[in-house]
């Protein structure tokens, strides 16, 4: 594939993985992560991935991210397998096709909000007006239109994630990965910012995948599935796909 060109996306799933394998070394003892694991997200569904610490869930996030490659199996975001992509490649279509929430917000601390949050369109070369514009639509959907010239330190906890947020939804994602998104956050903060992800992200189109050790934030999802020792065992509808004419969960049902 020409590093010119962009991976064309189909309109099927947004994302899945295919009896997928990971192992990675600790201590240089090799740990098998994933184990045939299989799943399809469709547009617009919020999937919460729920199970005990070490058994995959923040692995199988990179693997959807492209962050780490399959061991085996196949792992395809918008159609397009991560595969069949190389260096300057995955970058290029993660930035367009992937919004990350972490834990830890990993928001550049000397950059204002509005710094923070246009970092992916810098990245792409976005034109400086079309920047500002989507910086602001994307604080704006967060709540946070009249904060954009503060720096991180000023902002409280729950006002950084949702610049987190921002920051993962102004490239337009066909899929937001967030781990633990509400792990540094007090309870009643933490279901508040839920909620504004998962409404904002379904106002975009993007899918969601959450990893969560709490049930009340898994219960905001159209779909919960648990992991334990690398594969998925079972899954739970919660409520109907977010989008109209969805089928979430269509596919292999672990």
């Amino acid at each position: 594939m020409s590093t010119d060109a962009p991976a064309s996306v189909s309109p099927g799933p947004a994302a899945e993985a295919a009896d997928v394998t990971h192992t990675y070394a600790r201590a240089g003892i090799s740990v098998r992560a994933l184990e045939g694991a299989s799943l399809k997200v469709s547009r617009g569904e919020v999937l919460a991935v729920v199970g005990p610490s070490g058994s995959g869930k923040s692995t199988l996030l990179f693997l959807l991210g492209g962050l780490e490659r399959p061991d085996s199996g196949a792992v395809r975001v918008a159609g397009v397998d991560w595969a069949s992509l190389s260096g300057d490649e995955r970058a290029r279509f993660r930035r367009a096709n992937c919004g990350f929430v972490v834990q830890g917000m990993a928001l550049l601390p000397q950059a204002t909000a509005g710094e923070n949050v246009e970092v992916p369109l810098v990245l792409d070369d976005v034109e400086p007006a079309e920047r500002a514009s989507r910086t602001a639509e994307a604080l704006d959907r967060v709540g946070l239109a009249g904060e954009r010239a503060k720096l991180p330190d000023q902002l409280s906890g729950g006002q950084q994630q949702r610049v987190a947020i921002a920051r993962a939804l102004v490239g337009r994602p066909t899929l937001v990965l967030a781990d633990e998104p509400t792990g540094n956050l007090d309870s009643r903060t933490g279901l508040a910012v839920t909620a504004l992800l998962l409404d904002a992200a379904r106002e975009g189109g993007a899918a969601v995948v959450m990893v969560t050790h709490d049930p009340t934030v898994a219960a905001q999802a159209d779909r919960v599935v648990e992991m334990h020792s690398g594969r998925l065992s079972r899954t739970a509808r919660i409520g109907p796909p977010a989008t109209p004419g969805g089928q979430a969960g269509a596919g292999p049902t672990p």
